[in-house]
């Protein structure tokens, strides 16, 4: 498959193949149907086959009607036509065909009963692949819209959330993402390592390469002193303050384009399962019917029910089976998580490709959409666990089916993939030590200290869901008591008690020191109100340096056997930031630059052998700070895009400007005034 330019394509021989293979299952589904429940039954198997022709022909024309009706009534309207869309369908076509015998109620039961026969029949047919997913979609697909300019080439950015250069590299390497390494070995397609900014951030990162800047931003949450409160990236309310300081209205997405499931919006003039929008625009009619068309197939609903089970019990099972190896290093799993586990890598992940098919039957010109399976799991599995690379593989297959998908769209797109940024892994912070980093501070500082240090992501990530396809009327009420949940779960980890005068907040294995106040201190304050502080952080055998600026407003690192000014790059005893790599200084000077920066970085310890960090969050898998692979992303485009790249892609806001190059060389960006 040419991959560097995906054109579009006619019906094919192999589409009148998968139609035969389905009506052919449909069949095998009804005969098996008929024979395991009472009071559904044929004359004959050819009455079985008429009736699955017949309901695949109802349904091209009822199921148009059901979604629409569905997505515009409401989220529950959705469901309601998922439980018993397929049934009505069936029962029209049980009426048309002579010789079945049924009520109401057993064409309801034949529906559900052959709805899992077929899928298991669809999994074993295909070996367990997304081929039914793909078939579901490409049908709607087909029905593409007319573009104005064909001419111009769409691109599609595949954002894979958290992973690192080097695992995808060895992924490839072994073989276990064939779609990636095909792409690679053919040279239509080139790899690429980028190296995020300091923090190694979603929120960061994808401000940077949605809006082209990275200030502003010291972590995943923080204390804002213009609002006395903990921003925290992933709540829809804090996105929305974080994306109207920074956008100017010329995003990556600014010229005809769509954000999907992301932090912030690139200035798309639409946005679906977007943060920053949820609370704007809660209820997205175009959500509810992406859905819907998937639900409303025979074996849509089906298939991401039982693949969210099988997710929960598969996570309950790979859970304890660490436990029992002894592995190490590894963090509890328990059953929110195993829930969360079931919605990013199972519902998530077919609800966002629905989404782009959508879209790119549309034509839009730029999409970017992040998928967050890998990221997900690798927090609380490790990297390189079983479990972790099984989601890469997964990954890789939705990149197959995507680019399947643009195979019948109105123009041709380009496909581009990246992380926003890596991983690293290790025993949490206060497994290893007995003690949380807010707990040291106060016992250094003798004060009272709120501690941030929940993990909240994930939660973060259901919001969204929760968020977008709330709606008026009873269904926005149960959708919003959800997503009421959500936040209060988010916030209950946020600091709210003023009499703390101190606040510690844990970002990966990058911790941050407030104190309460409009202002930020300088190291000689704090050392003047707190003396124990500084040279106990320092020289803690978890604590790698502790950033902060002096009186004159110079940024310096210190660690137990030195200090290195960021601003004049001299050093004073052992230099703390020497096995951190060599842009360690710059990316932290950068990150000192912001006034938004906290009284104190604190940054874990790496250790020189197996390159573990201590995240000061519940994680075994991190990234916010420096050490190990959470600083090394990838990229992955194709080959004429990546020629004249520079040689060194540093930070969020660099690589901004290489994704709009790419889409300069794909002629859009005309109608904006874009300004580096």
């Amino acid at each position: 498959m040419p991959t560097s330019a995906i054109r579009t394509r006619g019906a094919r021989v192999t589409d009148l193949a998968r139609l035969a293979l389905a009506w052919a299952a449909s069949t095998a589904a009804l005969i098996i149907t008929g024979a395991l429940l009472p009071g559904f039954s044929a004359t004959s198997w050819w009455a079985y086959a008429a009736v699955a022709a017949v309901a695949g022909i109802v349904g091209l024309v009822l199921r148009p009607a059901l979604v629409e009706i569905s997505a515009r009534v409401g989220w529950l309207a959705v469901l309601l036509t998922a439980l018993i869309g397929q049934a009505l369908i069936m029962y029209v076509a049980i009426r048309l065909v002579p010789g079945i015998e049924s009520t109401a109620w057993t064409a309801l039961a034949a529906t559900w009963v052959s709805a899992v026969v077929g899928t298991l029949i669809s999994w074993a047919t295909t070996a367990g692949t997304d081929d039914g997913l793909i078939t579901s979609l490409a049908g709607r697909a087909r029905r593409q819209e007319t573009v104005t300019d064909p001419e111009v080439d769409g691109v599609l950015f595949v954002q894979l959330d958290g992973v690192p250069f080097p695992v995808l590299q060895w992924a490839v390497q072994s073989g276990a993402v064939p779609h990636i390494r095909r792409w690679l070995t053919s040279g239509d397609y080139q790899f690429r390592e980028w190296t995020p900014q300091l923090p190694c951030t979603t929120p960061a990162s994808q401000l940077g390469i949605l809006h082209g800047t990275v200030d502003g931003i010291p972590a995943f949450r923080w204390y804002d002193r213009e609002l006395k409160r903990v921003l925290v990236a992933n709540r829809p309310a804090d996105a929305r303050v974080i994306e109207e300081r920074h956008s100017t209205g010329q995003g990556l997405l600014c010229d005809d384009g769509v954000s999907i499931s992301n932090l912030f919006t690139g200035d798309a003039p639409r946005s679906l399962l977007t943060m920053s929008r949820v609370e704007v625009r809660r209820g997205s009619t175009q959500t509810r019917r992406a859905f819907a068309w998937f639900f409303a197939s025979p074996n849509g609903f089906m298939r991401s029910f039982t693949r969210t089970v099988a997710e929960i019990l598969k996570e309950r099972w790979q859970a304890r089976r660490q436990v029992k190896r002894d592995l190490n290093p590894r963090v509890h799993r328990d059953w929110t998580f195993a829930l969360l586990r079931a919605v990013t890598n199972a519902l998530l992940r077919d609800l966002n490709t629905a989404l782009v098919a959508e879209e790119l039957r549309r034509g839009t010109k730029v999409i970017y959409v992040d998928y967050v399976d890998y990221d997900e799991i690798a927090h609380h599995a490790g990297m390189f666990r079983p479990e972790s690379l099984a989601a890469l593989d997964g990954l890789d297959r939705t990149l197959g089916s995507l680019a399947q998908l643009a195979g019948s769209a109105p123009r041709r797109y380009r496909l581009v993939v990246l992380s926003d940024h890596g991983q690293s892994q290790g025993t949490p912070f206060a497994d290893r030590y007995g003690q949380a980093l807010g707990d040291l501070c106060a016992e250094l500082m003798n004060e009272q200290v709120q501690n941030v240090d929940a993990s909240v992501e994930g939660l973060g990530r259901a919001d969204s869901i929760a968020g977008d396809i709330a709606a008026g009327g009873m269904t926005g009420k149960l959708a919003g008591r959800a997503d009421k949940v959500l936040t209060k779960a988010q916030q209950t980890s946020a600091p709210g008690d003023a009499e703390d005068p101190v606040v510690v907040l844990g970002s990966g294995n990058l911790g941050l020191v407030y104190v309460r106040g409009d202002r930020r201190l300088t190291l000689r304050a704090l050392e003047s109100q707190w003396p124990a502080l500084i040279p106990g952080l320092a020289g803690h055998p978890g604590v790698g340096f502790v950033a902060g600026i002096d009186d004159d407003g110079q940024s310096w690192a210190i660690g137990s056997g030195g200090r290195l000014n960021l601003t004049s790059g001299a050093v004073e005893g052992i230099d703390p930031l020497a096995g951190f790599g060599s842009h360690a200084a710059r990316v932290l000077a950068r990150a000192m630059m912001h006034p938004e920066a906290p009284d104190l970085y604190v940054n874990s310890a790496v250790d020189p052998v197996t390159d573990d960090v201590s995240a000061f969050e519940g994680l075994v898998g991190s990234h916010g700070g420096l050490g190990g692979w959470q600083d090394r992303a990838m990229l992955i485009g194709p080959a004429d895009l990546m020629a004249g790249l520079p040689e060194r892609i540093e930070g969020a806001g660099e690589l901004h400007r290489v994704l709009v190059g790419m889409l300069e060389s794909c002629g859009q960006r005309a109608t904006t005034a874009f300004h580096n």
